[in-house]
C-alpha cells in the first residue's frame, strides 16, 4: 500500500463507521457491495471485475436467489485511487449497510479497503489481490485467487525449466506491493533453481520513460526480464525494449492480464510469458459455458478480471447459502469453509490463511490472445 495514508487517519475513518447507526432494508434482499477501478490508470481490471461479478449475480438471481432471498449490487468506483478507495469502502458500510463486500483488484487498495472492513466485522473477498499482507490485515478477509509466493515460483521455474534460461534481470514498480512481492519472490526461487539475477532496476507507477532502465539492463545482457508489474507499464516497456534492438521475453505476473496489454504494446509484446489464473483455451466444461456467455453477452473475450469477479460471488453465494441467517460473522464463517469449490479459474479451497489453494497457468503472448503453456499445481 502506498504510504498516503497514517494510521491515525485510517483510524479515524473506520471508527467513524463503526459508530454509524445501522438501518433496516428490504428483508427479501442480500446487499452486497463491492468496488472496482472502473476509471483510471487501470481501468480494464474494474471494467471486466464489474462485468463478472454483475453477470454471476444476474445468474444467481435468475435460478431464484439465496434461499429465496435476491442479490442485490453495490458497486462504487474508486478511480484507481487510494483515497477514493477509502471513502467508498466507508461508504459501503456505514450509508448502503451491505453484508459482505467484494474487494478491489490491486493489492494496495485491497489492502486500504481490508482495513476498513476488519475493523467493522464485514467480511471482504478480493477476486485477485495476489499480494500476503492483504488477507494478513485480519479474519474477516478472504482471497479467491493464489498469492505472489506461488505466482512468483511459478515463473522462475518455468524460465529455468521450460525456456531453459538462467540469467534474469528484474524490472520493478518499487510504489507497487504487488510488483516488489512478487519480485522478491521470483528472484529467491531463481538463485534456488540455479538462475542468477543480474540486474534488479526500480519504476514507478505513472512513469512512461524506460530508456535509462533498459539501457542498464541491456548492457548486462539477460537472457529474459522478469517485469511483474501492470499492463499500461508494461505495454511501454515491451515497446520502448524494442526500440532499443532487445529481444529477450519478458516474463510477468497476472497484472498483465487486459486487453490493453496488446493494443499499447503491438507486437513488442509477442512471445513474452505470464503467470494467470486461467485460460479460455481450458476445456473444463465450467469455464467454457463461462466463455461462450460472456462472450454472447458483451461481445468479447472474458478477461481474467471477469473470470475472478464472476468466482468471487459464487464464493459469496456458497458461503451465504450454508448459513441459517445472512449476517457478516455467518458470511464470514461460511468463506473460511469453503473446500474444493469448482469455479471457472479451477477448484479452490481456503486455507487456515483465508488464501485459496489453486492452479496457474503460464500463457504465451500472441497478438491479443493468450496461448496456454503450462499448467502449475500447488505443492
Amino acid at each position: 500500500m502506498k504510504n498516503m495514508f497514517s494510521l491515525l487517519s485510517i483510524a479515524a475513518l473506520v471508527a467513524f463507521v463503526g459508530c454509524t447507526k445501522k438501518t433496516e432494508t428490504n428483508s427479501n434482499e442480500i446487499l452486497l457491495g463491492s468496488y472496482s477501478p472502473n476509471t483510471g490508470a487501470i481501468a480494464t481490471f474494474g471494467v471486466y471485475q464489474k462485468r463478472g461479478i454483475e453477470m454471476a449475480i444476474e445468474e444467481i438471481n435468475a435460478a431464484g436467489g439465496i434461499n429465496g432471498k435476491m442479490l442485490k449490487h453495490v458497486n462504487y468506483d474508486n478511480k484507481s485511487d487510494d483515497n477514493e478507495t477509502l471513502a467508498v469502502v466507508n461508504r459501503l458500510i456505514s450509508q448502503d449497510k451491505v453484508v459482505a463486500i467484494i474487494g478491489e483488484a490491486t493489492s494496495g487498495r485491497s489492502k486500504i479497503g481490508a482495513q476498513v472492513a476488519q475493523q467493522n466485522k464485514i467480511p471482504m473477498l478480493t477476486p485477485s489481490a495476489t499480494n500476503p499482507e492483504v488477507t494478513k490485515v485480519g479474519n474477516y478477509i478472504f482471497r479467491a485467487c493464489f498469492i505472489d509466493p506461488f505466482q512468483g515460483q511459478v515463473m522462475a521455474k518455468f524460465m529455468v525449466d521450460n525456456l531453459k534460461m538462467k540469467k534474469a534481470a528484474i524490472l520493478r514498480d518499487v510504489k507497487n506491493d504487488y510488483s516488489v512481492g512478487l519480485s522478491d519472490v521470483f528472484k529467491d526461487e531463481l538463485k534456488k533453481a540455479g538462475g542468477e539475477i543480474v540486474d534488479d532496476i526500480a519504476y514507478q507507477e505513472g512513469d512512461v520513460d524506460f530508456k535509462s532502465q533498459l539501457t542498464s539492463i541491456k548492457g548486462k545482457k539477460p537472457d529474459a526480464i522478469f517485469v511483474p508489474g501492470y499492463y499500461n507499464e508494461v505495454a511501454l516497456i515491451a515497446r520502448q525494449a524494442k526500440e532499443l534492438g532487445m529481444n529477450q521475453p519478458l516474463l510477468g505476473g497476472d497484472g498483465w492480464s487486459s486487453p490493453d496489454l496488446f493494443k499499447i504494446a503491438k507486437d513488442a509484446i509477442n512471445g513474452s510469458y505470464f503467470s494467470n489464473h486461467y485460460t479460455t483455451e481450458s476445456t473444463d466444461p465450467k469455464t467454457v459455458e463461462f466463455v461462450k456467455n460472456f462472450k454472447a453477452k458483451f461481445n468479447e473475450d472474458a478477461d481474467v478480471m471477469a473470470a475472478l469477479g464472476y468466482d468471487a460471488v459464487y464464493m459469496m453465494a456458497e458461503a451465504m447459502k450454508s448459513a441459517k441467517e445472512i449476517t457478516p460473522d455467518n458470511i464470514r464463517a461460511g468463506l473460511a469453509g469453503i473446500k474444493n469449490f469448482h469455479g471457472v479459474t479451477g477448484v479452490m479451497t481456503m486455507n487456515e490463511n483465508r488464501d485459496a489453494v489453486k492452479s496457474a497457468v503460464v500463457v504465451r503472448v500472441q497478438g491479443p490472445d493468450y496461448k496456454f503453456v503450462t499448467s502449475v499445481s500447488p505443492n
